[in-house]
């Protein structure tokens, strides 16, 4: 795999402001580079930043610090014109295929809207064409053009979707919680179709998910978020065998299997309390509230993301120490 980073985000912070004089800091220095021909996986809770990372990358949201970098160039200042050639080589797959499909559209009225935005099929014959490979890319029925989303499977709507995103001939796919509204045989199908597409067209993932059992499957590395920073990457093999972050190991600990003898031995990691507001985050380490390792120079001291083994980094002072405590 080419080692040469196609994307990443240096240092980013997305704060929102929700009055009083009080900020959401939903990402706070996150630093992330996806290369090219990977899968960049990007997993956490809810509330832990990862979809407003990749709404960054494609500057959907504006940073408040930081930059965003394509393919070497600095793109964080760009305006609404120069944006527009960005999102035809950084596209975006959305969770919910219901809500991100306008309702009134037809399928192939959908699909060849960014065809029409970026100028890529001119005539109503080159889009119908266009549409129609484009179906057929994701494994859909050309047939299915003239129909409305209501009309369609779950598992077709997201089809769609993954068309669309692809009308545009990206170099990137954001793929933000692809299958976490579908049933659990199609969502399989879709991880498939993924990996189909990913081999075919040499495509680059950010797969952004809370399922860690999908992100594994579908990842070459693995980036772990926690309250709006980075607290774990590596190699998934590396890190689902030994994880190197408390929260990582306790993620890990709530995933089921398959084996009911390993599942009758398996020791759950559950967490005290809450995640934490993002307006107020904790001192020093952000995760030291619900970590069972906790120690004093947690709460004074902000650990960065460190080398932990040749596969791994994590941002813990007492990593792998800790982790392995959680584990015994």
């Amino acid at each position: 795999m080419a080692s040469e980073v196609l994307a990443e985000v240096r240092d980013l912070s997305v704060w929102f402001p929700v009055g009083h004089g009080r900020t959401v800091r939903a990402v706070d220095g996150v630093s992330l580079q996806v290369r090219r021909g990977e899968t960049l996986g990007l997993v956490g809770e809810s509330g832990s930043g990862k979809s407003t990372t990749g709404l960054a990358l494609l500057r959907l949201v504006n940073p408040t610090s930081g930059h965003v970098v394509v393919d070497g160039e600095d793109v964080t200042g760009w305006n609404r014109r120069r944006l527009r050639a960005l999102r035809r080589r950084v596209a975006m797959v959305f969770q919910d295929p219901q809500a991100s499909l306008d309702p009134r559209a037809t399928v192939g009225a959908s699909i060849a809207e960014p065809l029409v935005v970026h100028g890529l099929a001119r005539s109503g014959k080159a889009q119908r064409q266009r549409v129609r490979e484009l179906l057929d890319l994701v494994q859909l029925s050309p047939e299915l053009a003239v129909r409305h989303p209501h009309e369609l499977s779950g598992g077709q709507r997201q089809r769609v979707g993954i068309a669309r995103a692809l009308a545009g001939e990206p170099e990137l796919v954001v793929l933000d919680e692809p299958i976490a509204s579908l049933d659990v045989s199609v969502q399989a199908q879709i991880m498939n179709l993924l990996h189909e597409l990913q081999e075919r067209l040499g495509l680059t993932y950010l797969f952004i998910s809370h399922d860690l059992a999908a992100v594994e499957h579908m990842s070459h590395r693995v980036a772990v978020m926690y309250l709006g920073r980075v607290v774990e990457t590596g190699d998934p093999r590396a890190i689902y065998r030994a994880p190197a972050h408390p929260y990582t190991t306790a993620l890990l600990s709530a995933v089921p299997g398959a084996d009911p003898e390993t599942e009758r031995q398996r020791h759950r990691i559950v967490l005290a309390g809450d995640i934490p507001s993002p307006v107020d985050p904790p001192s020093g380490c952000r995760f030291r509230t619900r970590c069972p390792a906790a120690r004093e120079e947690c709460a004074t001291t902000e650990p960065a993301l460190e080398d932990v083994t040749p596969d791994q980094r994590a941002a813990c002072l007492f990593a792998p120490d800790a982790a392995r405590s959680l584990r015994a």
